[in-house]
């Protein structure tokens, strides 16, 4: 979990997710399948919404936010991040 939810969400952040959600019609955006609006987290097919773009570029601004399942928003990622380069080991 991302500082930013450390203290869970915001009723205005619960409307703009309703908002989102309902725009693009509970279709995860990411895997184009249907998001079953009954389902809860932590399942990972859940609805969550993804920011397209850094949140602290767009901010919350619904044109960079799109329906996602909860497993295909951890697959994607935070965008603009890349995972760290691996470590060379080395064993004897």
């Amino acid at each position: 979990m991302s500082k930013a939810w450390a203290k869970g969400s915001t009723p205005a952040w619960r409307r703009l997710r309703q908002y989102v959600l309902t725009r693009d019609a509970w279709v995860c955006q990411l895997c184009e399948l249907s998001i079953d609006p009954m389902l809860r987290h932590p399942d990972p097919m859940s609805a969550q919404v993804h920011h397209t773009l850094e949140r602290e570029v767009a901010g919350d601004d619904p044109r960079y936010l799109q329906a996602a399942h909860r497993e295909c928003n951890l697959k994607a990622g935070q965008p603009g991040k890349r995972s760290p380069q691996p470590r060379r080991v080395s064993s004897w």
